[in-house]
């Protein structure tokens, strides 16, 4: 038989006391598994073909402002206009806004909102009494309160908002991404169009002299000192000398409307390169004079000297880095919430008011005080997989954040090794190519004063006038290419981005203020 026990006095009060102790203890409970950085999948330092000798006194390329970095003051306003003007970056910014209110929702979930609610009835027992011959009752009732307010005991609430923080702080970095990525594109706009209005020129130069050629060739032709082959190879450089140039024209009009497009706006009429006026064939030239020299082209802008820095820098440094890890840190949250859809949902409603049956006395003596006290739990019992489902996308949701997040800095590493071999043995291309060039300057003169004293012939000459065009080209894009690298290197470092004083505490503050632009 089994023997009766009475509970002991007092023991109903400690159980309940236990229970609400252990639902204040899950109160502070969280799902969401801890954050740990991946690992960096590239080596430590720098592929050993890269340059890495760091200039004496330079700054780090993230530091260093593009005010700084840019050493063409046209060059700087265009930028300064397009930071304004471009629509990809005002884009941007309006996606910052639109996180950053997101983020404000899924952090007011985590307090009771209160409301105010005021209500009034009449209604008659019967159609009887409707009709006047009985009472009709009166009910008037005012009320503040709180509606379904989430007791957020297994962190759901928190890790939505821990989530919805991540993906802003995101798109902070991708503002930065975009404006570090528009400041090079403008700059290497730039540099093409400098490059393209020196080829035009180059171009412009060539036809003069080649129409200057045919004219000599064809006078001799009449005169029976050049064969009918001479006089064919000179219209041929002729209508080719013609060719580039209408394709050098193209060019320039294409990159002034490729600028135009990234500055946001038409471009200052000052600051549009021209092409420089070229001399018209001088016919009466005598024959055993020379072909004039012709000045270089105008440097292209420079720009700051930069250090390399180590691998590791590029975690820090890099906006596009740091938006990839932050999406992983929302990814790793959002684990968080799906996990916490396993367990019990507590939500609460409850109101304070007044309610009379007289609206002149609901806030005075014929008025009583009445209350409401309503929490209600939610268990999921089967829901055909659901959650698990819920789970399970969060948890390759992070997988794929992983992944991107590490395709990133390999990107990035690339980047920045592509651009120090580039910086290591584009210098030495150009000095050999501008060596080429004086020597086929020399050579063009040499076959000309040749040619016009019967000396060569007229093959020589078409030899060594176009390779002097074909390396004069070549020197064009080899210094605009050695230019465009400098900055490459500067936004593959994380340069681009000066942070204003007012933003460093956005990342850390729970109401951060308004970006504007």
């Amino acid at each position: 038989m089994t023997p009766h026990i009475k509970p002991l006095p007092g023991s109903r009060s400690l159980i309940s006391a236990a229970a609400m102790a252990a639902l204040i203890g899950l109160a502070g409970c969280s799902l969401t598994p801890k954050y740990e950085r991946p690992e960096a999948p590239v080596t430590p330092t720098w592929p050993a073909n890269a340059q890495v000798n760091e200039p004496a006194s330079a700054v780090p390329a993230a530091d260093l402002p593009w005010q700084q970095f840019v050493q063409d003051k046209d060059l700087r306003e265009l930028i300064d206009l397009g930071l304004t003007s471009n629509r990809d970056l005002r884009v941007a910014i309006a996606n910052i806004e639109q996180a950053r209110a997101a983020y404000r929702i899924r952090r007011a979930d985590q307090f009771p909102a209160l409301g105010l609610s005021a209500s009034g009835s009449r209604s008659a027992p019967n159609a009887y009494e409707v009709l006047g011959a009985g009472s009709v009752a009166s009910q008037y009732t005012v009320e503040i309160g709180v509606s379904a307010w989430e007791l957020d005991f297994f962190g759901r609430v928190a890790a939505l908002k821990d989530a919805a923080l991540a993906s802003y702080l995101a798109t902070e970095e991708a503002r930065k991404s975009t404006q570090i990525a528009l400041v090079a594109a403008i700059s290497n706009a730039w540099l093409q169009l400098k490059t393209d209005t020196a080829l035009q020129a180059l171009a412009e130069r060539t036809l003069v002299t080649r129409e200057q050629s045919l004219a000599l060739t064809k006078l001799r032709f009449d005169n029976g000192t050049s064969s009918a082959l001479d006089m064919r190879q000179a219209e041929s450089l002729t209508a080719n000398a013609r060719a580039t140039r209408a394709q050098q024209v193209r060019l320039h009009a294409q990159d002034i409307n490729l600028l135009t497009l990234l500055v946001g706006q038409p471009l200052p009429e000052r600051v549009i390169p021209l092409v420089p006026p070229t001399p018209k064939a001088d016919m009466q030239r005598n024959l055993a004079q020379p072909a004039p020299s012709v000045a270089p082209p105008a440097p292209l802008p420079g720009f700051a000297a930069l250090p390399a820095g180590l691998p590791s820098d590029l975690l820090l440094r890099r906006p596009d880095i740091r938006a990839a890890e932050q999406q992983l840190i929302s990814a790793n949250a959002n684990i968080g919430a799906a996990r916490a859809n396993f367990f019990p949902r507590i939500t609460l409603t409850a109101g304070l008011g007044r309610v009379s049956g007289d609206l002149d006395g609901l806030f005075g003596s014929g008025g009583q005080r009445a209350w409401s006290f309503g929490p209600s739990l939610t268990l999921p019992i089967f829901d055909w997989d659901r959650n698990q489902s819920t789970l399970d996308s969060a948890q390759a949701a992070r997988d794929i954040a992983v992944a991107q997040y590490e395709q990133a800095i390999q990107t990035a590493f690339r980047e920045v090794a592509d651009a120090l071999a580039g910086r290591a043995t584009l210098g030495e291309q150009l000095a050999a190519l501008q060596d080429q060039v004086a020597a086929e300057q020399d050579r063009y003169r040499l076959a000309d004063l040749r040619y016009r004293n019967g000396v060569a012939n007229y093959l020589d000459l078409l030899d060594a006038e176009r390779s002097l065009f074909a390396v004069e080209q070549t020197l064009a894009q080899v210094r605009l290419a050695q230019r465009a690298n400098e900055v490459e290197l500067y936004k593959a470092l994380g340069g681009g981005w000066t942070e204003p004083p007012a933003s460093k505490a956005v990342a850390a503050s729970p109401n951060p203020p308004t970006v504007r632009q």
